[in-house]
């Protein structure tokens, strides 16, 4: 004979209803978490979403509460403000997981599209010129623009040629990685050329 399942998701729900209420406001042991889950919900009646994104329509909380538990998943306040207040059914953890997944892609994409600059001399040995692009391709890879200076001293300003073909082998070398926004201009005793993230 089969077990029943329903023991298994009372004692499931159980579990997170006293994690609930060890930790306060639905949180899993982060004090920062403020998300309202199961018994922490307050309101009389909430704006019930499924799992799977069908609108379940104005309930009871109670109601709510027995439709999560009945599915093994929690009651997960997600528009607090909304009146009544708008909860989704959902595992917490797969919430809080993608949630926090959000907030560090959205920190990410703050701190991308710089604009760094690497400074060369012309005659730069093999040894740094691969570390220099190797510092170039890692700021392309986290999408940040790059500016590459050529800096000329004394008589070096004669064979500013040195200095293109220096440039022209750095394009060659992240052509994969790279567009060319601002092709290779002199200033004063410099040549400047901004790449860009292909992708």
């Amino acid at each position: 004979m089969i077990p029943s399942l329903s023991g298994f998701f009372d004692a499931r729900n159980d579990s997170r209803r006293a994690i609930n209420n060890k930790y306060g406001h639905g949180g899993y042991g982060g004090n920062k978490d403020t998300t309202r889950v199961n018994n922490r919900i307050s309101a009389n009646q909430v704006r019930v979403i499924d799992s799977d994104g069908t609108q379940l329509g104005i309930k009871p909380l109670s109601e709510a509460l027995a439709i999560a538990r009945q599915k093994g998943f929690d009651l997960i306040e997600i528009a607090p403000t909304a009146n009544p207040p708008v909860c989704k059914i959902l595992d917490y953890s797969k919430y809080k997981y993608e949630q926090d997944k959000k907030v560090r892609e959205s920190r990410r994409k703050q701190k991308a599209g710089l604009l760094k600059e690497v400074r060369f001399k012309p005659h730069i040995g093999m040894h740094d010129l691969e570390v220099k692009i190797k510092h170039i391709s890692e700021f392309l890879a986290a999408h940040d623009k790059v500016r590459i200076t050529v800096v000329f001293k004394g008589r070096e300003m004669q064979h500013k040629d040195i200095g293109m073909k220096l440039l022209d082998v750095i394009k060659e070398r992240l052509v994969a990685q790279a567009a060319v926004e601002q092709e290779p201009m002199p200033d004063r005793n410099r040549l400047i050329m901004t790449l860009i993230p292909k992708h």
